[in-house]
């Protein structure tokens, strides 16, 4: 089977032209089958427990089956088809009654028990200890000190979640695959061109014969902003905040419900009193109400000053007629409108200055600035005909494989991430990167330059920003390479480096006009940037209420009605009634496809605490492109992953811990 095997292609990428959905099946179950011998074997061996012959043994045991699952669920995402999302059904439970039959194997347990008790004498390196140390808590955490009924309770409830992640995200997607709403000619008055080819392109994606609006966000937003029919935009904004709580097969409520039932139940399994207690225990936050101290902290002043902007976005809605109050599908359109009038500048004067060729060349620029990288793009066969892969090398040394996937497409899920179909490591042998960013921007016509907003820009430098840290992660264990860390410290990489597309010296060689050739004018780009904290309180307010709903559903026994709690929590924060969550329950994927931000979307803002203070530690010395700064973001953040605890990593780059003000300052809400 080509899945199973050691693939004899250029960088080791996976040979995409030769794999069929009809392989997926039985290579999983063989690497299952694989793996599973294989921890076996280390659970019965007689031999005395060391870190190589069970830490390191276990992920020699489980390369073959990550091999096959990192294939697959990369297809998953960025491809999806009713095969794949059949397989994804099929392997959900598969895989999760493969991880606890290890994590519930006592033997191996009692292996790595004798190892983290003997550590002291085992002449362990740093790296290694830290390996060791991940490794007993991820088993501990898994209930493998569970016995009997509780263990088998254990068992089950980890693999009704995995089906019902699953199911979730399958839902969401269906409903903004299915979902679009045919357009006019009249319908598109008011709408800049390059929102019409964005809806004539996404009807050709559609088979409809004329342009159309769906739930793409990089569609569904500039038609919130530009759209002068405030019918069509309420019947548009209600389909997108409506995804996964329409009723029928595609509803997320109950799913949610169940999701938060079973958290709960496994925290208190483990000796926890709620969920977010067992999740942020790991984290820098450490505690909730750390957290809700950090988001309260900021809810404050930019609840404050989204008050003051909706009054005077709902005084512009009186001038063109139409009497309050301010609804959630007009403050886009009018936020849009005050910033020409604030600023001097739209989004249509923009836009042909941000080409995607460009902005991906800009993120490259930076980061051969800054960590010495050079890109050279090569044709090899990727999942889509969209996708392209760049060679990194540094010195003229192989670095790694960078994939970007940029489009929005039906069979693709929304938002934009970074994932590696390779880590890296040194040992058990040495392995080079292979990331991939995804992202979800509006494809042109063919024919047309693929243009983004500035939102979108930075969208792609934040993404560039996690790539980073998997490709110059220079650590011995794979375990603890790239993102592998606490969940709250991920974003500090990604969300830094969009200061740099914010550099004017940046823009000002980037930022070219996609039909003259000429760099973006001084006034423009000064413009651009004196609006760069413009509507903040917006962009804050929904924000916080997503992070706030999520960690207070997590810290109790779950809701009998999930939407009401949802409504009763904004109203305890005082959520104004034209600003709507950025994740409503039913389709905040973040937190129900699976459990990595659940209690921890806060992490954003977390992280973006250290990022705005990381940045100014730039300002302070050398600007931007300080080599001194530069070489020490690089040494002691993004070459060490998980090696280190986050909080040591910062403290060595910065020298101290950050406290909320950088924020404040950056956001414009000090």
């Amino acid at each position: 089977m080509i899945l199973l095997n050691t693939w004899q292609t250029p960088f080791g990428l996976a040979p995409f032209d030769r794999i069929l959905d009809s392989d997926f099946s039985p290579a999983m179950d063989k690497a299952l089958e694989i793996a599973l011998a294989g921890i076996l074997e280390i659970a019965e061996s007689s031999e005395i427990p060391t870190f190589e012959n069970t830490i390191i043994a276990q992920e020699v045991a489980e390369s073959v089956l990550e091999q096959v699952a990192s294939v697959f669920y990369t297809l998953a995402g960025c491809d999806s088809n009713v095969v794949r999302e059949e397989l994804q059904r099929e392997f959900a439970p598969k895989i999760s009654a493969y991880s606890s039959t290890v994590s519930s194997n006592k033997k191996l347990f009692e292996r790595i028990e004798y190892l983290w008790s003997n550590r002291s004498s085992l002449n362990l390196s740093p790296e290694q200890e830290r390996v060791l140390m991940l490794t007993h808590r991820s088993f501990v955490r898994a209930g493998s000190q569970l016995k009997g009924k509780a263990a088998d309770r254990m068992a089950q409830i980890k693999s009704r979640l995995a089906t019902l992640g699953t199911n979730f995200t399958q839902n969401l997607l269906a409903d903004e695959r299915d979902w679009f709403l045919n357009l006019t000619d009249a319908d598109l008055l008011g709408l800049p061109d390059f929102v019409v080819a964005s809806a004539r392109a996404a009807g050709q994606e559609k088979g409809a014969n004329g342009p159309v609006v769906t739930l793409s966000r990089s569609l569904t937003v500039p038609f919130l902003q530009f759209s002068e029919r405030r019918d069509l935009r309420e019947i548009v904004y209600k389909a997108w905040t409506s995804r996964g709580a329409n009723g029928g097969a595609t509803d997320n409520r109950n799913a949610a419900t169940e999701t938060l039932e079973l958290r709960h139940e496994k925290a208190t399994l483990l000796g926890f009193d709620c969920f977010a207690d067992f999740k942020l225990t790991t984290e820098m936050a450490k505690t909730p109400r750390r957290v809700r101290e950090l988001l309260m902290e900021v809810w404050a002043p930019a609840k404050a000053c989204a008050d003051i902007d909706a009054k005077i976005l709902e005084k512009m809605m009186e001038k063109d007629g139409i009497r309050g109050p301010l609804k959630a599908w007009d403050w886009r359109y009018y936020a849009e409108k005050r910033r020409l009038a604030d600023h001097n500048l739209n989004e249509t004067e923009l836009k042909p200055y941000l080409k995607l060729e460009q902005m991906i060349a800009a993120a490259f620029d930076c980061a051969s600035r800054l960590f010495g990288l050079s890109f050279k793009e090569v044709k090899q066969p990727l999942y889509h005909p969209d996708a392209r892969v760049w060679e990194v090398s540094r010195n003229g040394r192989h670095l790694a494989l960078f994939i970007g996937d940029y489009f929005a497409r039906s069979s693709k899920r929304s938002g934009a991430w970074c994932s590696a179909l390779q880590s890296q490591r040194k040992k058990p042998d040495m392995r080079s990167p292979i990331v991939i960013n995804v992202c979800n921007f509006a494809k042109p016509i063919e024919g047309e330059v693929p243009l983004l907003s500035f939102d979108d820009a930075r969208t792609l430098f934040h993404e560039f920003g996690h790539a980073l840290h998997q490709m110059l992660s220079a650590v011995t264990y794979s375990a603890v390479s790239g993102t592998s860390v606490a969940r709250d410290f991920v974003e500090l990489p990604s969300q830094l480096y969009e200061h740099w597309l914010e550099q004017p010296e940046v823009l000002q060689k980037f930022a070219i006009h996609a039909e003259t050739g000429e760099p973006m004018p001084r006034d423009l780009l000064k413009r651009m940037l004196g609006a760069a904290n413009f509507d903040m309180g917006f962009q804050t307010v929904e924000y916080i209420a997503s992070a706030l709903v999520d960690l207070t559903f997590h810290e109790g026994p779950a809701p009998v009605d999930i939407m009401a709690r949802q409504t009763e929590i904004l109203s305890e924060i005082n959520m104004p009634d034209a600003i709507g969550m950025r994740h409503a329950t039913p389709q905040f994927a973040h937190v129900f496809a699976g459990d990595g931000y659940s209690s921890a979307y806060y992490s954003y803002m977390w992280s973006e605490v250290m990022d705005a203070d990381a940045f100014a530690s730039f300002e302070s010395l050398g600007g931007a492109f300080d080599p001194e700064r530069a070489q020490s973001l690089h040494d002691c953040i993004l070459s060490k992953g998980g090696s280190e605890d986050a909080e040591q990593l910062y403290l060595a780059f910065r020298g101290r811990m950050p406290d909320a003000s950088a924020l404040l300052k950056n956001r414009g809400l000090d």
